[in-house]
């Protein structure tokens, strides 16, 4: 194990046990196994995937909303992230990570019980079906989605999930300035608010987490029909 991952969480103020540690590694070594059966990552060499899989995901993790949150979905998971490795730290958590691939979906429970990872709960589904149904709908604390999507789309997706009073998290990379003022008529339709617009950049990586709170309950119409968010994003 190379000790980047335990300075990189240090310098975030993160607390982690060897235990933690070992399955930072197990799950690391797994995606890497798998990666030739179902596409899960482009990054091969171990430190990047420690920076920009690892420590990338866990960068929320002092922030407010995700320390108040008990029950926590992943929208557009992947290979994983951020969901695997906030849970790993945080087991006293619920996670449900959530996906449109199910092979992959397949995989990362596959990976998550070689790991012993069990406060999760992979689900194959689209976002646009699974938040219109009344177990998943308005039922958790707090949305996280490192999926690449604009940021009105990605609200369409995400918001229903979130009960009021809790929070959707979008990491970006680059310049949201933009991103964010075209997104701010989506936000507000769907039931939302932009709280907070953080960047942060460790080893050369920078990000920025737009935390984007519950504020009234998201009309029944939405999210739209599979397909529709992303054709036709709200304006």
């Amino acid at each position: 194990m190379s000790d980047l991952l335990q300075r990189g969480l240090e310098e975030l103020n993160i607390p982690v046990t060897e235990e933690q540690l070992a399955q930072f590694q197990k799950y690391m070594e797994l995606v890497l196994a798998n990666n030739e059966k179902v596409n899960l990552t482009a990054i091969k060499d171990p430190e990047e995937f420690h920076v920009k899989h690892f420590l990338d995901s866990v960068a929320i993790y002092n922030k407010e909303a995700y320390q108040k949150a008990k029950k926590i979905i992943d929208v557009g998971t992947g290979g994983g992230f951020p969901g695997v490795p906030l849970a790993i730290l945080s087991p006293e958590k619920s996670f449900v990570l959530m996906d449109s691939l199910r092979k992959r979906m397949d995989l990362v429970r596959e990976m998550c019980a070689e790991c012993g990872i069990q406060n999760v709960e992979v689900i194959h589904a689209r976002a646009e079906d699974l938040g219109r149904e009344r177990t998943h709908r308005e039922q958790y604390d707090l949305c996280v989605s490192r999926a690449v999507a604009d940021l009105a789309v990605l609200t369409e997706y995400c918001l229903p999930f979130v009960k009021v009073g809790g929070f959707f998290v979008s990491y970006k990379s680059g310049d949201v300035v933009e991103e964010c003022n075209n997104a701010k008529k989506a936000i507000r339709i769907l039931g939302g608010d932009l709280a907070d617009v953080c960047a942060l950049e460790l080893y050369e990586q920078r990000r920025t987490l737009l935390t984007i709170s519950k504020v009234v309950p998201t009309p029944k119409k939405y999210p739209r029909q599979p397909g529709k968010p992303a054709k036709t994003p709200i304006r």
